[in-house]
Formats: C-alpha cells, structure tokens, sequence
C-alpha cells in the first residue's frame, strides 16, 4: 500500500484565491560602477532560478534603474538579481552574494530594492574544501557523447570501500557542483558525503556518483520535452548518456551491486524532473528515484508519459516539496504522484514541509530523510 505524509493537508491549498495580482519590482539604486543600460536579470522560484531568463529581463529606465512586472496569483516567492549568470549575481556591502530576496503577494504590489554590488566587481574568494575524504574527482572532463559535450563527474566512495570486497549500491544524482562541495556551488551543498558518513554504517554504505550541470544548457539538459521558454528539451539524451554511457563506465571500474534494484537517482528542481523521468524510461534499469522540489510546471507533458509509462517501474520514489516554494509547486507535484501511484505499483511516499524552501539548505536537511526512507 502506497503511503502519503502531508505536513499541512493540501486540500487548504484548493483554498487560494486565483485572482492576479500586477507586481512591480523596481530597482531604485545600483552600485556607482554599473555601467548603465547592462542587462540586469531577476531569477527566482518563478522561473527556476535562471540567471539569464530572457523574459525575466528587466527594463531600463531613463533614469538608470530598472523595473519589472508580471501578474500572479497570491503567492510567495524567493527571488534575486543577477547581470546574466550566478558569478555576476548580487552581493552585500563586502561583496559576499546576498541571500535570497522574498515577496509575499496578496495583491497589487511595488517592490522597490536596491542592490549593493555586484560578487564579479571583488576579487574572487577562494573556499576552504567542505568535501569529506571520501570524496574524489573521477575527471574534468568525462565525454558525453549523446550530448556531444564534456562534464565534471565526483564520485563518492564509503569509508569501507579501500578495506574490503564488498560491492554497494549506486545513487546518481545531478547538480553534482552542490552535492558534496561548498566551494564549487554558487548556493550552497547538500552534504550528502556528511550524511553518508553518518548515515552507512546503520544503514547500509553507498557509492554516490554526481555529475555536475551543464550551466547555461541545465534546463535543456534536465527536461525530457522542448520548452516554450526555454527551448528544446535534451533530457532523452542525457538519462540515455546516465544509463548507457555512465553506468557502464561506474560498473566496470567500481565494486557496484548492478541490478536495477541497487541502483538509483536523485536530484532537486529540474533534477527531481529528470530523476523521475530516467526512472520512467529506465524501470528494468533504475529502481528508485529521490524526486526533490519538482518544477514540474515547466513539463506539462510528462503527466501523458506518466500515465503511459508508470505501469512499468517498480521500486521506490520519494516525492517532496515546500510549502514555502512557488505557488504551484506542491499542487503540480500532488497531481504527478497521484497519477503515477494510479498506474505503478512501486512504493511511493510524498512529503511536504511546512517550512520547506526551494534551496539546498532545504534539500541538505531532507536527504537523511530520504536515504533513510530509501534503505527500509
């Protein structure tokens, strides 16, 4: 039987006006070396935190600033500035990058801001390493020939590994720049290493291998169908290089359990789209999927590929998402999982945090939760 924990029923969610309110965001003052008329971006929970949505651009004024509208229903949103990449984001007086702006929308609004520097304007900052030991760099460079491009790929392996035979499951997961490093994430990491060191030895140890995102070309790479605003969608060919090239490739130089039921995926926002879709197409080869923050409103096609192909899989899938996300989030991710628990027999759970935010601090506290989930 298929279980669901909902931490504040979402029928109250059925409850929320629909009506549109008109939001203005107007950036006021900018630092004195803005060079006037640069683009300047807003990226946040609205369009999965792209730091060079084009539509999410922002007008400039005559006056040197610059301003923002769009409409929406009541709803809560995380938000930032960015002059078209998260290396040129905002920073704070000291040039440290400023943590996420909020707007609560309950009707007609403008929100002026100012921003005080930009991170790229102060010498970059080199980080201590937070990555545990058990952490290593398989390449640089790894070749994705589906896509025809190169990548960064950690891996994790157990503090039992070097002294022993044994061979360990396998967890995928993407955004591999914040699954174990704080230095190499523009936002934060999730700790996993951390947990893991904690967490094997009562559980059962893991091998996590994490492939870093492809940047600008993340949202193509993470979805299965092309997008409106964002353009074609290359998730086929990247579950295809994550299945067919990558797996083999961890197998053959790693001690792996290789069936399907010692295998799994992972991931958050665009992630949580993909994992679920390579378990889709994938059942005979992955047997469970951490499903994290789903921006499933970007794909409204996959609940068609749900409905066809959600019979198949088998396993585990863990579904969560906050409360304190977009307004669509836990509604779009409620829709997914009643639909594929309709269709599939796999163990499904759906957790919704009252407090749960779309950011890694977030998704660094639920991962025991889910890993722990994982190995009962």
């Amino acid at each position: 039987m298929h279980r669901s924990f909902i931490c504040i029923a979402a029928i109250l969610l059925a409850t929320v006006s629909l009506a549109q309110h008109r939001v203005t965001i107007v950036i006021k003052s900018l630092p004195s070396y803005h060079t006037v008329g640069d683009p300047v971006y807003i990226a946040g929970s609205f369009n999965n935190w792209d730091p060079a949505h084009q539509p999410s651009r922002m007008a400039a004024t005559g006056s040197g600033t610059y301003s923002f509208s769009f409409s929406t229903p009541p709803a809560r949103y995380e938000y930032k500035f960015t002059r078209g990449s998260w290396d040129k984001s905002e920073a704070d007086a000291k040039g440290q990058p400023v943590q996420n702006r909020v707007m609560e929308i309950s009707r007609d609004t403008t929100i002026e801001v100012s921003v005080a520097n930009w991170t790229d304007h102060f010498p970059p900052q080199q980080k201590a390493s937070t990555a545990s030991a058990n952490v290593k760099i398989i390449t640089t460079d790894f070749f994705i020939p589906e896509l025809g491009r190169t990548r960064r790929i950690w891996i994790y392996l157990p503090a039992s590994y070097g002294e022993s035979r044994k061979k360990y499951p396998v967890l995928y997961m993407h955004d591999g720049q914040n699954v174990f490093e704080d230095s190499s994430s523009f936002s934060g990491e999730w700790g996993v290493d951390e947990a893991l060191d904690s967490l094997g030895s009562r559980l059962g140890e893991t091998i996590v291998v994490a492939v870093d995102n492809g940047g600008q070309k993340r949202m193509n790479e993470y979805s299965p169908f092309a997008m409106e605003r964002f353009g074609e969608g290359e998730g086929d060919r990247y579950v295809d290089f994550l299945v067919n090239t990558l797996r083999p490739y961890i197998n053959k130089h790693y001690r792996t359990k290789k069936c399907r039921r010692h295998t799994a995926v992972a991931g958050s926002s665009m992630g949580g789209i993909i994992s679920l879709y390579a378990m889709l197409k994938y059942p005979k080869k992955i047997g469970a999927a951490g499903v994290f923050s789903p921006a499933f409103w970007i794909v409204p096609g996959l609940k068609e590929v749900v409905t066809a192909k959600a019979g198949k899989m088998k396993g585990k899938i863990y579904f969560m998402a906050g409360m304190l996300e977009s307004a669509t989030m836990v509604p779009d991710m409620l829709t997914i999982f009643q639909e594929a628990d309709k269709q599939s027999k796999a163990k499904m759970v759906t957790v919704i945090r009252a407090e749960g935010k779309h950011n890694e601090a977030t998704w660094r506290k639920e991962f025991p939760l889910f890993y722990t989930w994982l190995k009962k």
